[in-house]
C-alpha cells in the first residue's frame, strides 16, 4: 500500500436504497462514513431489518477513528447499534460519532434503547465546522433534505480533495435551513481541483428539477382553507421542516394539532429542544386528548406514509385506532412518496379511507410532497460545478448509478475515470491513480428479533414455501420392539388445505404413512421419517398440486 492513499470500503449503499454505509481507511486509521439499515423486500419474510455486514471492517490492531454521518436518516444511522455491539469489546476507549445536532440526538435515543451510549463518544458538528480524524480532515457542508441539518463532506485527504455529497437536493428558496454546497465546493476545490466525487444517485432518472418545498406549502395552504372538517396528515416523522409547515398553516386557519405516532411526537419534541421548531400552544398528544369543542377543528399529525400494519394512518384508516377514527367529510393527505415495494400496501390503506368517506390527496396530482434528492439537473450542475477527475456515483440501485455514470461522461467527465462499483468493492486513491483493490464478502445481515445473522437463505426459503403452500405434520408412535402402531398416524395440517373440505385426502395420505411403516425392519426406523416425508410429498403433488412442508414426528417407544 503506497504511503499516501485513501481506500474506501463501500459495505452498502451501492445497487440498493439503503444500507449507506463506506469505511474510509487513510493509513492512520479507518473512518467510517454512515452506517445505515435497509428495510426488508416482500421476499424476506419476518425480517425486521437489514444491516451491513461488518465482519471485515476493522481489521486486528486497526484504529477506529470515528464515525461521521451526514444526517439522521435510518438508512445512515440505523445499524450503528449492531455495528457497536459487534466492535464494543476492542474499544478501549468509547468511538467518537460526528454529526450535526439532531442527527446525534436521534443517534443518542436509538443507543439509549440498546444501552450502547457508554460505548460512544456524541460529539456534534456545526454548519462548515472542520474536523480532523488522522490525516482526513472533513469540512461540514450544510445541505438542503427532508431532514434537518444534513451535510455534505468535503474532505482533505493525502491525496487530494473528495467531495461526498450524502443525500441533498438545490433548493434555491428552502423553507429551513439554507445549502451552502455550491458555494463550499467552489471555495473548497480552489486551484488545485477535486479529485473524486461521490454522489448521491437517487432520483437520477427523474428529469429537470425537484420541487421547492415553497410549493408543498402552498398547496397545503389551499387544502387546509378548503377543507370543513378535520384534517390528517400522514409523513415521515423526521420530516421536520414539513411539520413546520403544518404547525404554521394550522395557526393561520385556527386548528389544533394533534400527534399520533410515539416517533413522531418524540422527533418533534427533540426539534423544539434545539430550536429548529416553535411549539405551538395548541399542539397535543394522544394521551393529552382533545376537547369536543376542538376536534372538528383539528389537524392530526400521524406516521404511515407506507401503509406499515402497526402505524397510526394504517390503524385510523382500518378502524382499529382506540381514539381516533375517520369520518365522512375527513381530508387526508398522504404527503409522502411512496417507496418502492410499498405501492401495494399503500393502495389498500387508501382504499379504506375512501371507504370511510374521507377525501384523500395522495400520488402527484398536486404538490402535497416534495422530494429531499436531486433531480437529474442538479445532478448536472453538481458535476459540472465540481468537474472531478474520477467520479463513482453512490446511493443507489444499480441502474441509478450507471444513468449517474452516463450523465457525468456527458458533463465531460473521462469515461475511462468514471466508475461504477457495487459494495465490496474497495478501491485506492494514490497520488496518481486510482487502483481497484480485491472484492470483500459484505453480504448483507438480517437481523430477525434479538438474532442477528442467524436467518439465512435456507430459512427464508422455507418461510416462503410455508407462506405459500402451508404444513402438515404427521403424528406417529411405534412399538420398538413388535412394530404395532401406539398412536396415529395423526394429520394436523396448517395453512394448507381446508381439512374438512379436503379430509378424504388426509386420510388416504395415512394409508401411505401405514405402507412405508410396512416395508420398514425395525433396524431401519431411523430413515422412516425421510420416507414418509418424500412419499408424501409426492401424493399431494399428484393428488392437489401443492408442495406443502410435510414434518414427520416418528417416536419409536
Amino acid at each position: 500500500m503506497p504511503e499516501r492513499h485513501l481506500t474506501v470500503t463501500p459495505l452498502g449503499g451501492l445497487g440498493e436504497i439503503g444500507l449507506n454505509c463506506q469505511k474510509w481507511e487513510c493509513g492512520q486509521g479507518a473512518v467510517l462514513v454512515d452506517c445505515g439499515l435497509m428495510f426488508p423486500d416482500d421476499s424476506q419474510l419476518g425480517v425486521d431489518v437489514v444491516i451491513p455486514s461488518f465482519n471485515s471492517l476493522f481489521e486486528e490492531g486497526e484504529r477506529p477513528l470515528g464515525v461521521v454521518l451526514t444526517h439522521g436518516h435510518e438508512d445512515h444511522i440505523g445499524a450503528l447499534p449492531w455495528m457497536i455491539s459487534q466492535y464494543k469489546g476492542m474499544l478501549s476507549t468509547p468511538l467518537p460519532i460526528y454529526g450535526s445536532p439532531f442527527t446525534l440526538a436521534l443517534v443518542e435515543h436509538k443507543l439509549a434503547e440498546h444501552g450502547l451510549l457508554d460505548r460512544v463518544e456524541l460529539c456534534p458538528v456545526a454548519p462548515r465546522e472542520r474536523i480532523r480524524l488522522g490525516n482526513l480532515e472533513f469540512f461540514f457542508s450544510p445541505v438542503c433534505h427532508s431532514i434537518p441539518q444534513g451535510y455534505a463532506l468535503l474532505v482533505d485527504t493525502p491525496v487530494g480533495k473528495v467531495v461526498h455529497t450524502g443525500d441533498f437536493k438545490l433548493d434555491d428558496e428552502p423553507l429551513g435551513e439554507a445549502s451552502t454546497l455550491c458555494e463550499d465546493i467552489a471555495a473548497f476545490a480552489g486551484d488545485e481541483g477535486i479529485r473524486l466525487l461521490l454522489a448521491d444517485s437517487t432520483n437520477v432518472e427523474v428529469e429537470g428539477h425537484s420541487k421547492p418545498e415553497r410549493e408543498v406549502r402552498d398547496t397545503l395552504r389551499e387544502i387546509f382553507t378548503e377543507a370543513e372538517g378535520r384534517i390528517f396528515i400522514a409523513l415521515f416523522s423526521s420530516h421536520v421542516d414539513r411539520v413546520r409547515i403544518v404547525l404554521e398553516l394550522a395557526k393561520e386557519t385556527g386548528r389544533s394539532v394533534l400527534v399520533s405516532g410515539r416517533s413522531l411526537a418524540s422527533n418533534i419534541e427533540k426539534a423544539v429542544n434545539l430550536g429548529l421548531l416553535e411549539k405551538p400552544e395548541r399542539l397535543y398528544t394522544e394521551q393529552d386528548g382533545l376537547s369536543e369543542a376542538e376536534s372538528s377543528r383539528t389537524v392530526i399529525l400521524a406516521t404511515g406514509t407506507q401503509g406499515e400494519p402497526l402505524s397510526a394512518m394504517t390503524r385510523i384508516a382500518n378502524g382499529e385506532h382506540r381514539q381516533l377514527a375517520l369520518h365522512e367529510g375527513d381530508t387526508v393527505i398522504m404527503s409522502s412518496r411512496v417507496i418502492p415495494g410499498n405501492a401495494r400496501a399503500v393502495s389498500r390503506v387508501v382504499n379504506q379511507m375512501y371507504r370511510q368517506g374521507a377525501k384523500v390527496y395522495h400520488g402527484s396530482w398536486r404538490t402535497i410532497h416534495a422530494t429531499g434528492h436531486a433531480c437529474r439537473e442538479e445532478l448536472r450542475t453538481i458535476l459540472e460545478l465540481v468537474r472531478p477527475e474520477w467520479f463513482i456515483p453512490v446511493h443507489g440501485e444499480y441502474r441509478n448509478l450507471a444513468l449517474h455514470a452516463q450523465l457525468a461522461r456527458e458533463c465531460g467527465v473521462d469515461p475511462a475515470r468514471v466508475l461504477v462499483l457495487e459494495d465490496g468493492h474497495p478501491f485506492t486513491l494514490t497520488p496518481d491513480d486510482l487502483i481497484l483493490e480485491k472484492p470483500v464478502p459484505v453480504e448483507s445481515v438480517l437481523v430477525d428479533g434479538k438474532g442477528v445473522g442467524d436467518v439465512g437463505r435456507l430459512v427464508l426459503k422455507e418461510r416462503r414455501i410455508l407462506g405459500s403452500e402451508g404444513v402438515v405434520i404427521v403424528v406417529l408412535v411405534i412399538a420398538a420392539d413388535t412394530g404395532e402402531v401406539l398412536h396415529g398416524p395423526e394429520m394436523i395440517s396448517r395453512g394448507f388445505v381446508f381439512e374438512q373440505l379436503y379430509e378424504h385426502v388426509l386420510e388416504d395420505s395415512k394409508c401411505l404413512v401405514l405402507d412405508q411403516l410396512e416395508d420398514m425392519a425395525p433396524h431401519e426406523y431411523d430413515r422412516l421419517q425421510e420416507k414418509i416425508r418424500s412419499s408424501m410429498r409426492r401424493f399431494f403433488r399428484d393428488v392437489l398440486g401443492r408442495d406443502p412442508v410435510v414434518l414427520p414426528v416418528v417416536s419409536v417407544v
